[in-house]
């Protein structure tokens, strides 16, 4: 099977309601040619698993944000973006606040097939309300459930043919852990190299876990 399609071939497995995971912090390890293919994908009611919304004048997934396609956020850091604030003033947004450390544990697991986890992160704040936890050894653990992205759209340094990935720097961030996790996992990478090519070693992600390839650009 060739893995590797045009973006626009790629976003077409997105369909209407579908919750889907975004790579990257920031603008840095975002798979920014997807997401604007995604700008160009008539598409709407979407759940996005993130770090962050992009960044304020429509970079990045801000973008996807004043087309009016997200109804929901999940994620660490939305205030970077001034878009996101006023959307959830507005009542045009629904956002869940993760600290990051859950959110790329929650990703972690909905690749791994774990159903749940109990962590002492945000036990006693508002972030646990209407949550289930429990004491163990004396101390408060807060019940988190993993995420499971219809789609994971991600970035990549280098691939070969079979969909063998190899990351640069901080774009290991979450794109690794989205990368199981997703249903449907789409990579825009810099590089595309013959299989074999990429040493064993440095590989993160191996290729059964990635379904699309597509050929991209750097930041």
């Amino acid at each position: 099977m060739n893995k590797i399609v045009s973006a626009k071939e790629a976003i077409s497995q997105i369909k209407n309601g579908d919750t889907i995971a975004v790579g990257g912090f920031g603008l840095v390890g975002c798979p920014l040619m997807l997401v604007n293919a995604l700008a160009d994908h008539p598409v709407s009611g979407l759940t996005v698993i993130s770090n962050n919304l992009g960044e304020p004048g429509g970079k990045g997934l801000g973008k996807i944000l004043l087309q009016n396609k997200i109804v929901k956020a999940i994620g660490s850091y939305f205030t970077s973006n001034i878009d996101a604030v006023r959307y959830v003033n507005k009542g045009k947004l629904k956002v869940d606040l993760v600290p990051q450390g859950t959110l790329s544990e929650r990703l972690r697991a909905g690749g791994a097939g774990i159903g749940g986890f109990y962590t002492k992160t945000s036990a006693g704040t508002l972030l646990a309300e209407n949550k289930e936890s429990r004491l163990i050894n004396g101390e408060e653990y807060v019940l988190e459930y993993p995420l499971l992205p219809d789609v994971s759209l991600i970035k990549a340094k280098k691939a070969d043919k079979l969909g063998n990935l190899i990351f640069s720097k901080t774009a290991r961030n979450f794109n690794p852990d989205m990368a199981k996790a997703g249903k449907i996992t789409i990579v825009e990478t810099e590089e595309i190299v013959e299989t074999g090519e990429l040493d064993p070693e440095q590989i993160v992600i191996p290729h059964l876990f990635v379904d699309f390839i597509v050929k991209g650009g750097k930041l």
